[in-house]
């Protein structure tokens, strides 16, 4: 009886007030309220509001931020005809139901019905008072009576959506929303808003994930009260009660955690990105299948942006945020890390734009030194003269390096920097080796790189925030000209065999040296895409070449975006267009002075059959400026030679081209035969 005795004592108290205007109304306004506002959980959001992951506040709670229009408002109707009926019509005691709770509680020896209000509720959770006591229960009545005061309707629904405890560390109707049904409340089935009314009731005996049975019991006696009162149909209370109840807790959403850390890092609070939240789902799970083919030990990065308009729309840090075996925990889009290949793109658009070099131009892919600086190839191989195109397609180190010679490394580092870019350098001054990779980057840079290489050679700088203007420096890198002569060489490189997009992409693959890092980076009209494959300690990956281990996902990733790629753009009008033959003089040949003596050798003849013996074959030459070097089929057999006489060590049989390349890059060639 002694609970019935407190709501008659309660009942007695709100009427004795109740005559007594006055002394209420002083007493309601010298109420000092608990604190009203609320921490929250920081939430990182997609381009379109969609939730990308969401953080704990102190002590592990999970309490979201919500709106009235967050919310279905079936649960909001639900809500008041269950639990407080006439809260439009009181001033936050309602002293009808009061009345009638202790009149049944006498007439039946206990307590029938609460008389506790919605405002009541809230003034409860507030303070996180306690109800059994009559100082307690007091408190509550002034503190209810104060917020009707000071506070809306609305507000006073909106602290209840905020607190109402829901189990365990779930507290707000938003977050047992995502956490109960894996959904956000703004569209709820009358089950589900049924259960997000009955569980505040009794939180603990009826969470889900512990005591399903009588969660879904509560369920369905609001349903059923619910029917009765017409919120709902009948047909719907009766169907809607066959319905599974949640059996367990939903995780929250963790997409994007790598960049969501990097925007909770600058403050908490609601964060809203450029990511749009499917194609990050579809490129993280890209992500996923590609690694589990690949050693546990190497990391995968994606991230993809739309070149127009500068907006990254999806950013991979690693394939698995969790993993310990490959630091998954590392967001591997902001290590720097060698390039590789990846920048020789630039290097040519620079040449082109300073008429040292035009696609058709010829240029030497032979041995060459600078001081104390010999590049060599990746295949150990030469060519000879070939078209800077080809030169490009086929990732020659040689012929780069001979054009970053002569545009100066300092100027490609400037031209770096140009495009927005913090490259890190190990020594003091460049050096020849940039344009193989030999400086810091990570695959942000990169792609923000190749977005301006798509965008006409105007600097993009990517962005990744809404509240960022997209207004940061657009410097010219390369005209636009040179940009859409890259483009073209790039998108006539043979895609990996199962992407089936020929000339609908530019890409260019790198690997760095020591096969630490496979790149492999791309656009097509509309999107552009980075890639990087390696392991995050930067240890060799044996074997790993980023045209076999990162294209195929580069194009995956591409046609994801888009899988009818919007079409490359076409040429502008000062664009040079042309052959070899119809070049201007000095575009024609990259490397010897015109006024060298040409080399060539005179013996043996071109198509000649000899007769192998051990003493070699005998190479006599014309013109030229020694030393020479010679090579049998792309292998170099001796430097350094003087003579014009050469004794060449081959041994054959077969077919051989033997070629000699002179201190000035000039060669000359034949092909034999030795039996």
């Amino acid at each position: 009886m002694s609970s019935v005795r407190l709501l008659l004592a309660l009942a007695v108290t709100l009427w004795t007030v109740a005559f007594g205007n006055d002394r209420l109304s002083q007493w309601v306004a010298t109420t000092e309220l608990p604190v009203l506002v609320h921490a929250t959980s920081s939430e990182v959001r997609d381009r379109h509001g969609e939730l990308l992951r969401a953080y704990t506040i102190e002590d592990g709670l999970w309490r979201m931020a919500v709106t009235r229009d967050q919310v279905d408002p079936l649960f909001y109707e639900m809500l008041i005809a269950y639990e407080d009926k006439r809260f439009y019509r009181h001033g936050g005691v309602d002293l009808l139901a009061t009345l009638r709770a202790v009149a049944q509680g006498l007439r039946e020896g206990r307590i029938v019905s609460g008389a506790s209000t919605l405002t009541m509720q809230v003034a409860r959770l507030l303070e996180d008072g306690t109800t059994g006591q009559w100082q307690g229960k007091l408190r509550q009545v002034r503190v209810a009576l104060a917020l009707e005061r000071r506070m809306s309707k609305d507000e006073i629904l909106a602290l209840y959506s905020l607190l109402a405890p829901y189990g365990g560390n779930v507290e707000g109707v938003r977050a047992a929303s995502l956490i109960w049904l894996g959904k956000e409340p703004r569209r709820l089935t009358p089950a589900e808003a049924a259960l997000l009314v009955a569980l505040p009731q009794a939180p603990e005996s009826r969470r889900p994930d512990r005591h399903p049975e009588a969660a879904r019991d509560a369920r369905n006696r609001v349903m059923l009260r619910m029917a009765d009162a017409g919120v709902i149909p009948l047909t719907a209370a009766h169907s809607d009660a066959l319905d599974p109840s949640p059996k367990g807790r939903h995780p929250m959403p963790q997409l994007a955690p790598h960049m969501a850390d990097r925007a909770v890092a600058r403050r908490d609070g609601r964060h809203d990105l450029t990511l749009d939240a499917g194609l990050q789902r579809s490129l993280e799970a890209l992500a996923r299948s590609h690694a589990a083919r690949l050693d546990p030990r190497l990391s995968l990065a994606i991230v993809l942006a739309d070149h127009q308009t500068g907006e990254i729309l999806a950013s991979v840090g690693s394939p698995d945020y969790a993993s310990a075996q490959n630091d998954g925990f590392v967001d591997m889009t902001q290590a720097q890390r060698s390039p590789g290949s990846t920048l020789k793109p630039l290097v040519y658009g620079l040449a082109f734009d300073r008429g040292l070099a035009h696609p058709e131009t010829l240029i030497l892919d032979t041995p060459v030194q600078f001081g104390s600086y010999a590049p060599q190839n990746f295949d150990g191989q030469y060519r000879g003269e070939l078209s800077v195109r080809r030169a490009l397609q086929l990732s020659l180190n040689i012929p780069v390096v001979r054009l970053t010679e002569a545009l100066g490394p300092a100027h490609l580092l400037a031209a770096l920097k140009g495009a927005g870019l913090k490259p890190a350098l190990q020594g003091g001054a460049p050096g020849l080796a940039l344009s193989l990779g030999g400086v810091g980057l990570t695959l942000e840079e990169m792609t923000q790189l190749y977005a301006g290489l798509a965008h006409g050679g105007i600097a993009r700088p990517l962005r990744w925030r809404v509240e960022d203007s997209g207004e940061g420096a657009q410097g010219q890198v390369l005209s636009a000209a040179s940009a859409w002569q890259v483009q073209r060489i790039l998108s006539d490189i043979p895609p990996p065999p199962t992407a089936g997009t020929a000339g609908q992409v530019a890409w260019k693959s790198g690997t760095s040296y020591g096969h630490r890092d496979a790149w492999a980076l791309g656009w097509d009209g509309r999107h552009v895409a980075g890639v990087w494959i390696g392991r995050p300690d930067g240890t060799p990956v044996p074997g790993a070449f980023g045209a076999g281990l990162a294209a195929p996902v580069l194009f995956e990733a591409l046609h994801r975006a888009s899988p009818r790629p919007a079409p490359l753009g076409p040429p502008p009008p000062e664009t040079l267009i042309t052959t070899n033959a119809k070049l201007p003089a000095n575009l024609q040949r990259f490397g010897p002075r015109a006024d060298a003596v040409a080399l060539q050798v005179t013996f043996p003849p071109n198509g000649a059959t000899l007769q192998a013996n051990e003493m070699g074959v005998p190479v006599k030459l014309r013109g030229g400026t020694p030393p020479f070097t010679i090579l049998a089929n792309g292998a170099v057999l001796a430097t350094g030679l003087r003579r014009p006489q050469i004794l060449a060590p081959l041994s054959g049989p077969g077919f051989t081209t033997i070629s000699v390349i002179d201190s000035l890059g000039q060669s000359g060639r034949t092909t034999i035969e030795l039996r």
